[in-house]
């Protein structure tokens, strides 16, 4: 089939790369305009830009995709197909109808649980043992469409949300050129999303603050979940600390919400129940490193508080 495919970040571009060595031709790609990002906040392609160039297929970058010239364009295209992983906006009607099998749609959560931008991320803060992806007809809902196809994958109790995602992109660029394959056959049909739906909003630099309050297992479950991004972080007085991973220590003496506890070999801090143990730490403007080394170099001692 001809497909038009829309993508943005990594993710997309491990289903590019499955797409283009499939039996489909993909005849565009679609994604967000180039961007700052890095320190240097210099202007930079989005990994499926850089895919798309390096496997010379046409890139279409469009400020909106309700740009005119862009309907025109992808009208011109007559694709059969459009695949779309994390492209990052919306498609207007108009184009829905473009394809003749229309826009499906690869979501990394068992739809319609975890509707929006942060499926992964919201399953691990939650609490779920089991989420995965699932292929779906895009409609102008939040991820409402009826569903080809899903596939389950369990979620590990050290599971961060990159970690997860890396293995969701994987399984799941596979359910989407099995979806392809058997529409072309004519041997898939779509049916209605049954369930509760819950929504999975982008979670926001205020929200990845860690809540020291919490109990240690939701302490634990925040900091994966903003792992890597937006990032977990907490302040020690005026200087903000990013967290990474932490580990469960209930056989600790119990300590205040936020108070630390510092040895040689490990920096523990006070939650609503029993204490956790900092993995590796990232204070503003330096690398990441192992708390113990940070502790040393703060000149960290018993009592001090994160908040």
């Amino acid at each position: 089939m001809r497909c038009l495919f829309a993508g943005t970040p990594d993710v997309a571009a491990r289903a590019l790369s499955e797409i283009a060595a499939s039996r489909h031709e993909v005849v565009a790609v679609v994604t967000r305009p180039d961007a700052p990002a890095g320190r240097g906040r210099q202007s930079a392609a989005s990994p499926v830009a850089e895919l798309a160039r390096e496997l010379g297929i046409e890139l279409l970058q469009p400020a909106s995709a309700r740009d005119e010239a862009f309907a025109e364009t992808v009208a011109a295209l007559a694709p059969d197909i459009a695949p779309v992983v994390a492209y990052g906006g919306l498609i207007p009607r108009g184009l829905l109808e473009v394809p003749r099998l229309g826009w499906v749609n690869l979501h990394f959560s068992l739809l319609p649980a975890w509707r929006g931008a942060a499926p992964v991320q919201r399953a691990i803060w939650h609490g779920d043992d089991i989420t995965g992806a699932t292929t779906f007809r895009l409609d102008e809902g939040m991820d409402t469409g009826p569903v080809y196809g899903t596939v389950t994958e369990a979620i590990g109790p050290d599971d961060t949300s990159g970690a997860l995602l890396a293995r969701l992109a994987e399984v799941g660029s596979g359910l989407l050129v099995a979806t392809l394959d058997a529409l072309e056959d004519g041997a898939l049909a779509a049916v209605p999303q049954v369930g509760e739906p819950s929504v999975a909003p982008k979670i926001s630099v205020d929200e990845a603050r860690v809540r020291w309050d919490l109990p240690a297992v939701g302490v634990d479950r925040q900091v994966r979940a903003c792992t890597p991004a937006p990032g977990a972080w907490t302040t020690l007085g005026e200087e903000r600390v990013r967290i990474q991973p932490v580990s469960s220590a209930p056989d600790q003496p119990a300590l205040a919400v936020g108070h630390l506890r510092v040895s040689k070999r490990d920096v523990w801090v006070g939650t609503a129940t029993h204490p956790v143990r900092l993995g590796e730490v990232q204070p503003a403007g330096k690398k990441a490193m192992a708390a113990a080394d940070w502790a040393r170099g703060a000149h960290l001692v018993d009592g001090m508080v994160l908040a």
